[in-house]
């Protein structure tokens, strides 16, 4: 709201310092400076009023250490997370972005699918909360609407050489004229470890026809549920110690606003030979805004916990992480740097298929891990929790800079 403010009182006042507002690097600044604010003052607020409304962890008795101290902790302070994001984007985010739009939206889906299932455990006593087929429809919905217009939208498009058509004077015929840099509607999606950098996801079909090309949202539309849907569910297994969920999240956020920086500026895009999305630059003022409400939100979830995000905010921190992937044509990374919430997943599939397995055949079923998902096998053996979370972070940065080093390896 204020950039367009800001911009009325360039077009038609002598104001002062109103050019300031049109950089996309002070506008980010001011960003995740306010998402810290909401969330460390308000937060504190919040907390209080989730206490008085009695809204308290139902923990479950797993047999860990420490346990028993995190019963009536406050839950659902996925709010604080999604306020102290939402404020600032709408104050100094373009909202005619159609990238912002896409992440408000995922943020208030997302956003809505958690709170209903924290609502239903804490208010109305069912430990189950939401059952899972309709989290499922939820993202399943999300993925579509992502998806759809990710493919429709005439403003999603990238940068690319196209062959200009010229007319020979001597032959009166088309050849083929110098490549011109122009914006067009593609599929295309960046991959490691490949010379151009490049692949297009039309090509799982056009190579049965180039005419089933235009059929490409058949492939693209799927592959973008599946990843909605496994992104959130990765963030919501991995919220399991404090701390461990929104650290390792804001790590993955800023490395995808360092993409979503670079693929929107013609000049940086063009000296690393990574792929220009125009106008997708807008989407680092979200990105600052959802860091700084994830850092922020560390104040009170680090060990020992005030609050608790719940499905309210793990299902949107991985909703919003998938839609940014998507939105800056790196989702192919997101099993490296989301290595974090991959492992998690990982543990509790590996676990319960290898139990089944050896119930079936030996009749008594059989664990890999201690427990799962993975932080409470390294608690089971004795580790404090909080070097699991720092840990953990540690990983993730690491899996963070080889995220970013594998877009120059070829």
């Amino acid at each position: 709201m204020l950039y367009y403010l800001f911009a009325y009182l360039e077009q038609h006042f002598d104001f002062p310092g109103e050019q300031l507002y049109q950089f996309l690097s002070f506008r980010a600044s001011l960003a995740i400076l306010f998402s810290l604010l909401i969330s460390t003052i308000f937060g504190k607020r919040i907390i209080k009023y989730l206490l008085r409304k009695q809204v308290g962890e139902r923990v479950r008795e797993l047999g860990l250490e420490g346990q028993a101290e995190k019963a009536g902790t406050p839950t659902m302070g996925g709010l604080i997370i999604i306020l102290a994001t939402l404020i600032p984007v709408l104050l100094f985010a373009k909202l005619d972005n159609i990238y912002v739009i896409l992440l408000i939206v995922a943020t208030l889906w997302m956003g809505a699918i958690g709170f209903l299932d924290d609502y239903i455990k804490t208010f109305k006593q069912n430990k189950e909360g939401l059952q899972g087929k309709f989290k499922v429809i939820g993202q399943v919905g999300l993925g579509i609407i992502i998806g759809a217009t990710m493919y429709l939208h005439p403003d999603i498009t990238v940068r690319s050489s196209v062959l200009s058509e010229t007319k020979s004077v001597q032959t009166n015929k088309a050849q083929e004229g110098q490549p011109q840099i122009q914006e067009v509607k593609s599929t295309t999606t960046t991959i490691p470890f490949v010379k151009d950098n490049e692949f297009d996801y039309s090509s799982l079909i056009s190579w049965i026809n180039p005419s089933y090309k235009k059929y490409a949202w058949l492939i693209f539309i799927p592959i973008v549920i599946f990843i909605v849907t496994a992104v959130s569910n990765g963030a919501n297994l991995t919220d399991g110690i404090d701390g461990l969920a929104a650290g390792s999240s804001a790590i993955i956020v800023l490395t995808l606003g360092i993409f979503a920086w670079v693929s929107g500026n013609v000049i940086f895009s063009e000296y690393l030979d990574v792929m220009n999305i125009p106008r997708s630059g807008e989407m680092t003022i979200f990105i600052t805004a959802f860091a700084g409400a994830l850092v922020g939100f560390l104040w009170y979830n680090t060990y020992p916990a005030q609050v608790f995000m719940g499905d309210t905010g793990s299902l949107t921190i991985g909703g919003v992480i998938a839609v940014l992937a998507i939105a800056t044509r790196k989702e192919l990374l997101i099993p490296l740097l989301c290595g974090i919430f991959l492992i998690e997943n990982l543990s509790v599939v590996l676990q319960v298929a290898w139990f089944k397995y050896t119930k079936k055949k030996t009749g008594v079923g059989r664990r890999i891990f201690l427990m799962s998902p993975l932080h409470h096998h390294y608690q089971k053996k004795g580790i404090h929790e909080s070097k699991i979370v720092v840990r953990f972070w540690v990983v993730g940065i690491f899996l963070a800079i080889l995220t970013i080093v594998t877009l120059k390896i070829r």
